[in-house]
């Protein structure tokens, strides 16, 4: 198994997506890139942590690539808005890619030149090595008392 951590703004809808996609054995939403290693949904909406909203993927790679993974990433939210998806605006809701090692680095930049190619350099998203990646805590338990 192989892990993805993508910001792309509000983690709610884009955790529904990626459950759906066959490979993907588990997701979580949770915050990454910030400056503490662990923060709240109330810290993270300051803008002063400077963590990413994301989703948490664990995937299987005999299935699905790292590769179709952020191929469809980029279907499903806007990569050229700075800090905002739809009606959410702040840093928490920006186009990130969040690489674990160098290969994913390196996937994750010939992806965005082909998509910034299509969009004629509009793309805006990020490539960061993971930083302080904690899970919403808060909204896993909401979630479990369902």
């Amino acid at each position: 198994m192989e892990i993805a951590v993508l910001g792309l703004g509000c983690f709610w809808g884009p955790e529904i997506k990626f459950s759906k996609l066959e490979g993907i054995i588990r997701t979580e939403v949770g915050y990454c890139g910030g400056i503490n290693k662990t923060t709240t949904y109330k810290e993270v909406c300051t803008g002063k942590t400077n963590h990413a909203e994301v989703v948490k993927l664990e995937f299987d790679p005999e299935i699905i690539t790292y590769e179709n993974i952020l191929e469809f990433y980029f279907t499903i939210h806007d990569p050229t808005t700075l800090n905002s998806q739809g009606p959410d605006f702040g840093t928490q809701y920006r186009s990130e890619i969040f690489f674990l090692n160098d290969k994913q680095k390196i996937i994750a930049e010939k992806i965005i030149k082909k998509i910034n190619e299509k969009l004629s350099g509009k793309v805006v998203t990020k490539i960061s090595l993971l930083k302080n990646y904690c899970p919403a805590e808060e909204y896993h338990q909401k979630y479990l008392e369902r």
